[in-house]
C-alpha cells in the first residue's frame, strides 16, 4: 500500500476508535450501572449491567457504528415511563397507555428505512425483556437517560 494511503486509512482507524470510545463514554453517562465486558458478536465495544430487582443486559456498539441494547426483566412501570417519553405511547401497538400498561405478549416493529429492529416481551411478572438494534447512538442514549431516570423513580417508590 502506498505510504499516503496507510498514512489516511491509519487515521481513519484512529477516528474509528475514538468515535467506539465516546460511544461508550456517551452510554454510561445515560446509565452508570453499565461496566466494560467482553465483546458480543457485535464486534465492537460491549457493555453490561445487573441490579437486582432491576433486570440486567447490555449495550454494544457493532462495526457499522450501530447500537444495540439488550435488556432483561426490566420493570414493566420503568420501560413504559421511558418508552413513552421517547417514542410516545402505542408506536408498537401496546395500548394507549404504553407499555406501562401493556398486556403480557411481544412487541415488534421493523424499520424498513434504517433497518432498525425493536422487540418487547412484556412479562405476566410485571418486568419487560427488550431489545432495540442497529439504531444510532444518540437513539440509545435517549433511550438509556430516560430508563436510568425512570428506575431511579421505581428504587425510591420501592424504598420509599
Amino acid at each position: 500500500m502506498q505510504t499516503h494511503v496507510q498514512k489516511a486509512l491509519d487515521s481513519w482507524y484512529g477516528a474509528w476508535e475514538l468515535h467506539q470510545e465516546t460511544a461508550q463514554e456517551a452510554f454510561t453517562a445515560a446509565f452508570p450501572a453499565l461496566t466494560p465486558a467482553t465483546r458480543c458478536q457485535c464486534f465492537g465495544p460491549t457493555l453490561r449491567w445487573t441490579t437486582p430487582g432491576e433486570g440486567g443486559g447490555k449495550v454494544c456498539l457493532d462495526d457499522h457504528g450501530r447500537a444495540t441494547i439488550e435488556f432483561e426483566n426490566v420493570p414493566k412501570t420503568a420501560v413504559g415511563t421511558a418508552m413513552t417519553e421517547c417514542w410516545g405511547a402505542d408506536w408498537f401497538d401496546e395500548g394507549a397507555g404504553g407499555f406501562a400498561e401493556a398486556e403480557p405478549g411481544q412487541y415488534h416493529y421493523e424499520d424498513e428505512q434504517t433497518y432498525a429492529e425493536y422487540e418487547f416481551d412484556v412479562n405476566a411478572d410485571g418486568t419487560v425483556t427488550f431489545g432495540i438494534s442497529y439504531v444510532k447512538v444518540d437513539d440509545i442514549v435517549t433511550m438509556l437517560d430516560a430508563l436510568e431516570r425512570a428506575l431511579a423513580e421505581h428504587r425510591t417508590a420501592r424504598l420509599g
